[in-house]
């Protein structure tokens, strides 16, 4: 019997996600474990491996298509002495009418455009009359009222080459669209929507000359870029965030002086075992040592109940080519110095490459944010939900500073603290700072 593969929920927020890459071939064979593809989720892109084991028979989700829903029939795995021919075409009879995504969003465009159209009394005219506002509104022009399916890829080619898809023929499971379709097909009629927008454009004021549809409508030009799914949970998550959680900011300026001397001192001990701390390393445990001091702070709020942890798990936020990620430093309150310059190390790189499992980036109980190393000297920094705090770390740089009752120079740092309101009072806050500030002023507390 064949054995439909869906698209899995590689995250607990997941619910679409992009097949970024497929590593396997119909009919080659897969064992437990194997790697199949390369699926960019809403947080990295990852890895999805085979569950069962058995021969490819078919691909239904070509690789590039974006929004493919969690569920989705991606592909079929015939079982061992199964033909494959056949067990690609009865699980595609039985899965494609209603589980291919991207028929029900045509399905959709199609049903929107005929709301658009007056009334006819002949069906069958009123079905054809459908086609032209349905072909505006998509890249698959419908001339004869069917509907034209095809991948998310293929249609993005399409539109680029200026194919009309009802002279394509599909070679993909009941005659769908996919890339190698239109990569062979030749350049045809250009696609309705750019055409008739300058058309349009023209109509409705002959003076003024149509703009391309990559000029705004101020005469800016632009290049549109979609967003990939990071970018879209950012979006979405940033927007609660600010939207949900009463802020509340508290600034302290730290000397770093000491701590930098420590670091030195600590890097020349380390060399022989090919450890070298960042400033961000020491400011990781300055936090979680905080944490500990002040617990009232390292909790969230979770609606009737407020969550106090008893071990500090401290998100980091990185810069990845697809967006911002946290990778968590598990229990740094109890980590030696080396241990999380190691660790962190080697998070960083991961979430660079977008290959973070999501056990390294799930959870935390307290952010830090550090751009200091762009000059940036202070920011309020956005709360990262259900956390209730998030420490933001300007650049070190030499400024004025009163040493000893007397005026002189010292490299200093401001630190900014954005708070859940809900869950953390003002003055809780302002200790977890003074503890923060305390040692990082005095580091040796964090080398014990």
């Amino acid at each position: 019997m064949p054995t439909p593969i869906k698209m899995p929920a590689l995250s607990p927020t997941m619910e679409e996600g992009t097949l970024a890459r497929w590593l396997i071939k119909p009919g080659d064979k897969v064992q437990a474990g194997d790697i199949m593809a390369e699926i960019e989720t809403d947080k990295a892109t990852m890895e999805f491996e085979a569950v069962d084991e058995g021969t490819l028979a078919s691909i239904a989700v070509e690789e590039g298509s974006e929004g493919v829903k969690v569920g989705t029939v991606i592909a079929v795995l015939a079982e061992e002495g199964e033909d494959v021919d056949e067990a690609a075409a009865a699980e595609t009879a039985k899965a494609a009418p209603k589980g291919d995504a991207e028929e029900a969003r045509e399905e959709k465009v199609e049903q929107e455009a005929k709301r658009t159209e007056e009334p006819k009394a002949d069906a069958k005219s009123s079905a054809s009359s459908a086609a032209p506002s349905a072909a505006q509104n998509a890249s698959a022009p419908q001339p004869t009222g069917d509907r034209i399916i095809a991948s998310p890829l293929a249609k993005r080619i399409a539109e680029q080459k200026g194919l009309d898809l009802s002279q394509v023929k599909g070679s993909g499971p009941n005659g769908r669209i996919v890339k190698a379709d239109v990569e062979k097909a030749e350049p045809g009629k250009v696609s309705a929507s750019a055409s008739d927008k300058a058309r349009d454009h023209a109509m409705a004021d002959p003076k003024t000359p149509a703009k391309t549809p990559a000029e705004s409508d101020f005469g800016a030009p632009y290049e549109a870029q979609k967003l990939n799914n990071v970018r879209k949970v950012i979006a979405r998550r940033l927007t609660e965030a600010k939207q949900t959680i009463p802020h509340i900011y508290l600034t302290v300026d730290v000397r770093l002086d000491a701590l930098l001397k420590l670091r030195s001192q600590l890097n020349a001990s380390l060399e022989a075992d090919g450890v070298k701390l960042s400033v961000n390393d020491l400011l990781i445990k300055a936090l979680a040592r905080a944490l500990q001091r002040v617990p009232a702070c390292n909790v969230s709020f979770q609606g009737d109940e407020l969550h106090q942890y008893t071990r500090q798990d401290i998100s980091v936020a990185v810069a990845a080519p697809s967006g911002l990620i946290t990778p968590i430093i598990v229990d740094a309150g109890r980590k030696g110095l080396a241990q999380i310059g190691t660790e962190m190390k080697e998070l960083a790189g991961k979430a660079r490459d977008g290959k973070l499992q999501p056990h390294e980036y799930q959870g935390g109980t307290a952010s830090l944010s550090n751009l200091g190393m762009f000059g940036t000297k202070q920011f309020d920094a956005v709360i990262n939900p259900p956390q209730a705090m998030i420490l933001a770390v300007g650049a070190g740089e030499q400024r004025p500073h009163v040493i000893d009752g007397a005026l002189g120079v010292a490299t200093v740092m401001s630190a900014t603290g954005s708070f859940d309101h809900r869950a953390i009072d003002g003055a809780d806050g302002a200790q977890l700072m003074e503890a923060f500030k305390n040692l990082c002023e005095n580091p040796m507390g964090l080398v014990v």
